[in-house]
């Protein structure tokens, strides 16, 4: 058997869903207040992976606000792996993601493998038929072609769409991450 731990990086705008993700995936349930993440959050959870490997996922939730972006640039040394999230329902958040990126791989000194989700599909849902908030959805599509764009910048990238509310594939999320983090050999990183 083969014990791992990946530091994996949560990234995206304030209010896409970040923390609530991570709140899903740790059991801990979706929380309708919304609280801004100061600087990042913290937390840790075991997985077990086919083929006989147990990972230790080590989240770094960061604060999405512009105001602690220089706080940020510390917590991506080492990072293994980014979840960069987007709202399905706020079209800037998406538009933003390639900053993310480009914050992360600079400040971790390497392109690392990234999962794109895109959040609040259930929100999408609703607003599908709303004249004015339908101008600000993403679709799918266009998420799936994000990644690939991602993807062929030279690093492993792949794309889910979740809903942090309904827990829809928020441990999806991180369980592909971390295939995505052994494929790109992190069992040597």
């Amino acid at each position: 058997m083969v014990t791992a731990l990946f530091k994996v990086i949560l990234m995206g705008d304030g209010s896409v869903g970040k923390t609530s993700l991570r709140r899903q995936y740790m059991g801990e349930g979706f929380k309708a207040n919304y609280m801004i993440t100061i600087g990042a959050d913290f937390a840790v959870k075991k997985m077990q992976l086919e083929g006989g490997f147990d990972v230790s996922i080590q989240i770094w939730d960061l604060a999405g606000q512009e105001h602690f972006k220089n706080v940020r640039n510390t917590f991506y040394k080492g990072a293994q792996g980014a979840l960069a999230v987007y709202s399905t329902v706020e079209r800037s958040s998406f538009d933003n993601v390639d900053n993310w990126l480009e914050e992360c791989w600079t400040n971790a000194g390497r392109k690392i493998p990234v999962v794109l989700i895109g959040n609040k599909i259930d929100l999408r849902e609703q607003f599908k038929d709303n004249p004015v908030m339908k101008q600000t959805i993403v679709t799918t599509e266009e998420g799936e072609a994000l990644a690939k764009k991602i993807a062929s910048k030279g690093t492993h990238a792949s794309f889910l769409e979740t809903s942090a509310k309904t827990g829809h594939n928020a441990e999806a999320a991180f369980l592909e991450l971390a295939l995505r983090i052994l494929d790109a050999g992190g069992l040597a990183s």
